[in-house]
């Protein structure tokens, strides 16, 4: 009886040493990777995943009211074009007639065929523009036009969304990443808080911005001429550029957003202050 009786205790013991170990173990990964769990849950494992992008029916409505736009003007080349040939002159009066002199009904099928197959292109290219976002324990990858960034869970301090952006900030204070994202704001604050990161409703850091002026007090050497660079960019097609110039703008420790073609500009705090 009493040899029974301590094998029942060292069992007991094992199991309640094996229920610790979890626990102890995920304490030490929150500590390490300085982790900070929006949720009860203590961390989720690193190789699972969660994927935010677009879902595939709106991709097939995209594309598919894309094509049918396509479609639609190419019947109306076909129409400007019988008319144009019926005017003693008109633009583009060489491409109607040679639009014209195409037998029906392949004149019918061919304009609809191409403007829906130059729609359906278009539609893709929209599509593959969007921001997908993969989020896991150890980090979160952002993917557009195929090309992706990746950030480790121990360089995120703080996500959010400012208006149409996802921001990624570091533990210094500065933006790692701010991308156009028309993702869901509750699905992004849900899937990140599930894989212990912090999320916030709003910029931390909002009431730091300063509207930029030409020789604004306060900017380090080097950043009036960045920002004077970009705000000519502002308001044209050259994001290839001004996120160039953004980061540029980084490494000398300026964070800047964007606020109706106008820059707002604030300094970040060095690693060292922010760890003192």
């Amino acid at each position: 009886m009493n040899v029974e009786k301590e094998e029942q205790a060292g069992a007991d013991g094992g199991r309640a040493g094996a229920d610790k170990l979890p626990a102890e173990s995920d304490a030490k990964q929150v500590r390490a990777g300085r982790e900070r769990p929006r949720t009860g849950k203590v961390a989720v494992l690193a190789g699972k995943a969660t994927v935010l992008a677009e879902p595939v029916w709106a991709v097939v409505l995209v594309c598919a009211v894309f094509a049918a736009a396509g479609a639609g003007a190419g019947w109306l080349i076909k129409l400007l074009a019988q008319w144009f040939v019926t005017l003693p002159w008109a633009p583009w009066q060489g491409p109607a007639r040679l639009l014209t002199s195409i037998p029906e009904p392949w004149r019918t099928v061919g304009v609809l065929a191409v403007g829906a197959v130059l729609g359906l292109a278009a539609g893709y290219l929209a599509q593959h523009d969007r921001l997908s976002v993969t989020i896991s324990g150890s980090r979160v990858v952002l993917t557009r036009k195929g090309i992706s960034r990746e950030f480790t869970h121990h360089e995120i301090d703080t996500a959010l969304r400012d208006g149409k952006q996802l921001v990624l900030l570091g533990r210094d204070g500065q933006e790692i990443a701010r991308e156009a994202c028309d993702l869901d704001a509750q699905r992004l604050a849900d899937a990140f808080a599930e894989h212990g990161y912090r999320w916030s409703d709003g910029d931390p850091h909002r009431d730091e911005f300063r509207l930029w002026v030409p020789r604004s007090p306060g900017l380090p050497e080097g950043a009036d001429a960045l920002l004077t660079a970009r705000a000519r960019l502002l308001g044209k097609p050259a994001a290839a550029e001004a996120r160039e110039l953004r980061e540029e703008l980084a490494e000398l420790g300026v964070v800047v957003r964007d606020e109706n073609k106008r820059q707002y500009w604030r300094t970040a705090r060095t690693t060292r202050t922010a760890r003192s």
